[in-house]
């Protein structure tokens, strides 16, 4: 296979991406982790370097930044997919705020670890901007804002912008004003992976990539090449996760789709702005997402891509022109300055949903299984939050982040097909067609509110 044209990302990244030693027959550790993305990094990384002594082997399928890690918008921020006020259903307010205050600090670990690994993934904390382009775009931005101030959250954490405050930061058409967060980093993300993966094997851990995982058992994982035997078994599989045995309607695999432009003339990105490299979106329905990478390109994505019968996953469902048609579309109405620019690059990939939308890790101690995932395309600071947590959850450590509410959370299983494929698919459609009406009528779109407590986000 040819990893370079997954995604901008792993085609950009420096070095070798030939496969590293798959399993070479039976062998006995003391965890064994499956996925080597980063869920799985950063639970070898934190484990080996808190217990040097422990024996530890991560199996991959293909090769370490394979899946979303190496394909996603390269946001390392806060964001969470359950809200505030649903972690406080769940556990109570003082847990939402813990939960939502730990997110904050794990962009700044992600910083520090890459610099104390000498891992150039270009992080930059510039935050975030979420344009707010329509009336009803602004009832939600003040309506996400009001309910940060209920649970004690302060213009340090999130803010309005004015139209004027907003030009200043990023020169796209139509702004009313903004939300702003400064808790997100722009980041290159197969670089940050692929870093991971050589300071994990620097400490001793044994990544066997090309070694497919065919069955998770307690004591136990399988593949064709051999059986690894551990105390502690560990699944990081993310939106890959339906393909494994009993674990089908544990998350869906749901696609989202990216396009990298050219890199653009200075000139350019003097009338656009992004200085610092913020990462923009705005407060539509259905989620768009952006960066100005290092290198002066846009890298932005979006949803769109429609969900497919029975959770299957295959590689052409990794490019859809349709979508990748209307990302142009989209970035050009936002910034008519970039005219012409040639597309470099159009890629997509599975992200894994939970039934209710709420990102989950956990380790049954009877059975020494542990897991993380479910974050809904926000996975690249929680993974690393999920890494620290399993460490201390394997090690048996009491700590803050063993107490937080999505700590051994179980989300319902999804409906089983057609009724999966119907559902997933419908809501697709009903928020495209509520950003649209909105966009017409200028008022708040009704279906859109039904869809999201269906769907449970």
């Amino acid at each position: 296979m040819e990893y370079r044209s997954l995604s901008f990302w792993l085609d950009s990244v420096p070095g070798d991406l030939t496969p590293a030693p798959a399993l070479a027959g039976d062998t006995d550790v003391d965890v064994v982790i499956v996925g080597g993305g980063f869920t799985g990094l950063w639970t070898a990384y934190y484990l080996a370097t808190a217990s040097p002594e422990l024996r530890i082997a991560v199996c991959e399928q293909e090769i370490a930044g394979f899946g979303a890690s190496g394909r996603n918008g390269g946001w390392c921020s806060a964001l969470f997919p359950a809200s505030l006020a649903k972690l406080t259903r769940l556990a109570g307010r003082e847990s939402a705020i813990a939960m939502y205050r730990a997110m904050q600090h794990c962009v700044d670990e992600v910083g520090r670890v890459a610099a104390a690994e000498g891992i150039d993934c270009h992080f930059d904390k510039g935050g975030t901007i979420s344009l707010i382009r329509s009336a009803t775009q602004l009832q939600r931005a003040r309506a996400e804002v009001a309910q940060a101030r209920e649970f004690g959250f302060g213009e340090e954490d999130i803010c309005v912008l004015t139209a004027s405050e907003a030009a200043e930061r990023v020169a796209a058409t139509n702004v009313l004003g903004a939300t702003y967060t400064p808790h997100c980093a722009a980041i290159h993300p197969a670089r940050l992976v692929r870093g991971l993966a050589e300071a994990v094997r620097r400490r001793g851990v044994a990544l066997f990539e090309r070694t497919p995982v065919t069955e998770i058992t307690p004591g136990a994982v399988r593949t064709p090449l051999g059986t690894v035997r551990a105390r502690y078994v560990v699944r990081a599989t993310e939106g890959y996760t339906p393909q494994l045995p009993g674990l089908h309607h544990a998350v869906i695999p749901v696609y989202s789709m990216m396009i990298a432009t050219e890199p653009l003339p200075e000139q350019t990105w003097e009338q656009i702005g992004l200085a610092g490299r913020p990462t923009f979106g705005d407060h539509r329905h259905l989620t768009i997402y952006g960066q100005r990478t290092r290198d002066g390109r846009f890298a932005f994505g979006g949803r769109g891509a429609p969900y497919h019968a029975g959770s299957a996953i295959r590689p052409d469902f990794d490019r859809d022109q349709r979508v990748f048609a209307a990302l142009r579309r989209t970035l050009t109405e936002l910034f008519p300055v970039i005219g012409d620019v040639g597309i470099s690059h159009t890629w997509g990939g599975p992200l894994g949903i939970p039934r209710d939308w709420c990102a989950s890790v956990g380790l049954d101690r009877a059975t020494g299984v542990g897991w993380a995932g479910g974050y809904v395309g926000d996975g690249v600071a929680t993974t690393n939050l999920a890494g620290r947590t399993l460490a201390d959850l394997i090690l048996g450590a009491d700590s803050e982040l063993t107490r937080l509410p999505w700590v051994n959370h179980r989300s319902p299983r999804w409906e089983p097909e057609p009724l999966r494929w119907l559902g997933v698919n419908a809501g697709l459609h009903a928020m495209t067609w509520a950003d649209r009406t909105e966009a017409r009528t200028g008022r708040r779109s009704r279906v859109a509110d039904v869809t999201g407590r269906f769907l449970g986000g």
